[in-house]
Formats: structure tokens, sequence, C-alpha cells
């Protein structure tokens, strides 16, 4: 019969060693969490059942549809450059009204059936035109640069067909399409860092260039009216001025307010909001101009941040209100793991945007 106090002291040690595995396999606390002020959030993610980020919603049908990327744990080492970021493949969700049931409509698109993609399936939208239904998604090519293709479906939830090759002249990240009031189709895009941008200037691809110094002028978000087939670019990509009130470009050291990733477009009372991601700072900007090319001078703040390194957001009017999706890290604490949230955004009379704070 074993000693009674040997198994006390076995017991005790392995009560103390689940504790600590248990701990260990907790999200990381926040400040706040530490303090033991625990964080209480704005809303609750849309779905859990799997890990959701960069929302592209929209209403098609009088249905909304939001096209999120797909997080999972691939065990990518994590780098500066978002190689942990290593998304396989697209699930769309829908809900027939805000605040309803979310469903998750399956893979709309694996990285598989992509003829031309290396690695690195990116923040998509879609978009809707005669009939067809269109994925734009962000992919690195087999050399490892990132371009936009196209993908076509006869349903808003696809499945998706992607088009054999990327569209030409296509690079960088974050397509955002925005349908204009006389039918005119625009794509938005890019992204700094790993989102390859700063390599690009007119249009060529220089594989040796870096981050921007702090002094100097901030990359440009682009922009390029499409194709009336929606598969092509209609014209050479532009670069977008995005300035203060005195419309001066902002420099890279102007980090709270300068262009990063995640642009977004919509219109309001004759208006063009484009919203923007600030990365590195982690706020949801908006600027406004006269027409689809800009110049937009920065007016403030979208959302301040949110817990975990990105964000990336959509706008859209529903039913006469408007809201605002976003994603954060509330699910699993940890960055590449995000899930996908929404909130009513609202509006000033003079047109400016209420500040969102994602806690209350």
């Amino acid at each position: 019969m074993p000693n009674m106090e040997s198994t006390k002291t076995l017991l005790a040690l392995a009560t103390s060693a689940l504790l600590i595995a248990s701990c260990n396999s907790q999200p990381p606390q926040t400040k706040e969490e530490k303090k033991g002020n625990k964080k209480e959030y704005l809303s609750q993610p849309l779905v859990s059942h799997i890990y959701t980020a960069d929302p592209s919603a929209h209403v098609f049908n009088g249905k909304i549809y939001v096209y999120p990327s797909h997080d999972t744990a691939t065990g990518t080492p994590e780098d500066d450059l978002g190689s942990h970021f290593n998304m396989m493949d697209y699930h769309i969700l829908s809900m027939d009204s805000i605040g309803g049931k979310v469903t998750d409509n399956g893979v709309a698109l694996d990285i598989k059936n992509i003829p031309w993609a290396g690695r690195q399936l990116w923040a998509p939208d879609a978009a809707f035109k005669g009939g067809k239904y269109y994925l734009y998604f962000p992919v690195k090519n087999k050399q490892g640069v990132f371009q936009i293709g196209a993908a076509i479906s006869d349903k808003p939830t696809g499945p998706f067909v992607a088009e054999k090759e990327a569209i030409k002249g296509s690079y960088s990240i974050d397509p955002c399409v925005f349908k204009d009031d006389n039918g005119d189709y625009y794509m938005y895009f890019g992204g700094i860092w790993g989102g390859q941008l700063q390599r690009w200037n007119n249009n060529q691809y220089d594989s040796t260039k870096g981050n921007r110094k702090p002094e100097e002028i901030a990359v440009l978000p682009r922009v390029a009216k499409l194709s009336k087939d929606m598969l092509q670019f209609a014209e050479p990509v532009k670069e977008i001025k995005v300035v203060d009130g005195k419309g001066n470009l902002f420099t890279e050291k102007d980090n709270t307010k300068r262009f990063f990733e995640a642009a977004w477009m919509f219109k309001k009372d004759g208006k063009y909001y484009f919203t923007y991601s600030t990365g590195d700072t982690h706020f949801i900007n908006y600027a406004i101009g006269n027409n689809p090319y800009g110049p937009f001078t920065y007016k403030g703040v979208v959302l301040n941040p949110v817990e975990g390194w990105t964000n990336h957001q959509s706008i859209v009017e529903v039913n006469g209100k408007w809201y605002l999706f976003y994603h954060d890290v509330q699910l699993s604490g940890k960055t590449h793991l995000r899930n996908v949230k929404m909130t009513e955004l609202k509006f000033n009379s003079d047109g400016s945007i209420q500040v969102i704070n994602a806690y209350k």
C-alpha cells in the first residue's frame, strides 16, 4: 500500500501541473484585466465556430452578406510581414436582418481552386452586376507577390469559380469594390508592410523597396475603375491623395492619420467617404471627397483601437441605418485568430461620424 504522505504529495504536484497548464492555455491578459477591470465589449462576435476577420458587408436582394477572411491556426511563425495570416479559403456569412441568425454558408472558394495562387488568401470583397456575383481576393502568386483575383458565381454565397489569371495590373491587398450612382464600379486597394504596397511605384514592382522613412511622404492607396465585365481594370491604376485640412499629404510619421491598409468606400448625401486602417497605431479613420478619385480630406476617427494588432472595417446602410463591421480577438486573444463584429454607426448633422469605442 503506498505511503499516504507520498500520495498527498503526488496529488498536490499533479494539481499544480494542471493549474499551470490551464493558465497557459488562456488568452494573454490585457492591462485592464491584470488590474481587475474586466473589459465589457461593445458587441459580440457574429460567429464563434470559426475565426473570421476583415468583414466586407453588403446588402443583396434585401439580405445581409458578410465576406470575411477565414483565420486558421496553421502554425506559421509570426513576423512583421504577416506570414502567420496564412488563410486557405473563404466562408461567407449571411443574415436576414441586423441582429438575426447568422448562417455560415460553407466554403465559397478554396485556394487550391485558384490556378495562379501561391499562399495567403487575405481580405476579400464582393460585388453584384447583371445577375452575377463577383468575389475579389488578394493572394500571393507563385512568385510570392500579392495580386488581386476575381471569381464568379450565380449566388451571393458561392461557390465561386476563380479566373485562371489575376487581374492584369493588380497588386497588393485589400480590394474594396464600390458602385457609384451612375453604375460605374471602382476598386480601391493597397496595404503597406506585409501588403507590399511600398514596393510599387508608378505601377512598377521593386522587391528592394522597404518601408518609408518617418519624414518621407506616406505610401498612398490605389484606385482603378473596373471594366464592364467586372474582371479587369478599365484604366491604369491611380494613387489616391489623403490630405490634411490644408491639402498637405501625410508623412510616414503621421501614422495616426496616414493610410496603412483596409480601404473601404461608401457614399452618403453626395459625399464620398474613404475609410481605412492606420495599421500600427490601430485606428479606423475616414476622409471625405467630392469624387471617387479624391483627393480625400482627413476628418477623424471612426473606431478607436480594438483588442488585437489589426482591424479592418466595412460600412453599409441597412433599412435607413448605418452599420460598422469590424473585428477583434475576443475569442482567442491571439492576433491571427480574430472574430467579426458589428455595431451601429451614427452621423452628426454636418456629415461627420460619431467616434465608436470598442468597449462600453
